[in-house]
């Protein structure tokens, strides 16, 4: 299971002296304990995991992408390096042709034809990437085929 994963490996970096990748496993750590407090659940399955750690990986980018606009350089490199440690426990992203290819065959067996059928679509396509894409792509390419 991933969670248990990334508490072994906030022990190995611990032992090591890897104080970002330890700083960053241990926020990761926490979001998982928000989310389970919130869902009122003990344990979260990989998928969920992975959908927590989306979106920090998105509240990465988006502080990434401020700091530029400010001219924060200094944060910006900080910022990078942690993403890239969070980066790393990620799936790899899906190939956009796989993933067009995911969305025509949702839209032929669901018969979909219009923008109205986009959430019925959206639904069945993030069930079958698993994580493995990201939300807004996903959503842009179905908005794409139903126009």
């Amino acid at each position: 299971m991933l969670e248990s994963k990334i508490t072994e490996d906030i022990k190995t970096a611990m032992k090591s002296g890897e104080k970002i990748k330890v700083l960053v496993l241990r926020m990761f750590v926490s979001e998982l304990k928000n989310k389970k407090i919130a869902d009122k659940v003990k344990e979260l399955d990989d998928k969920e995991v992975i959908g927590v750690m989306r979106k920090m990986a998105k509240r990465y980018v988006d502080s990434i992408d401020q700091f530029k606009k400010a001219g924060r350089e200094d944060l910006v490199e900080k910022e990078t390096i942690e993403f890239k440690v969070l980066k790393e426990y990620l799936p790899v992203e899906m190939e956009e042709d796989e993933l067009t290819r995911i969305v025509e065959d949702v839209i032929r067996e669901l018969g979909a034809s219009s923008s109205q059928d986009m959430g019925g679509v959206m639904k069945n396509v993030l069930e079958r990437v698993g994580g493995r894409a990201d939300g807004k792509m996903v959503s842009g390419i179905v908005k794409e085929k139903l126009s």
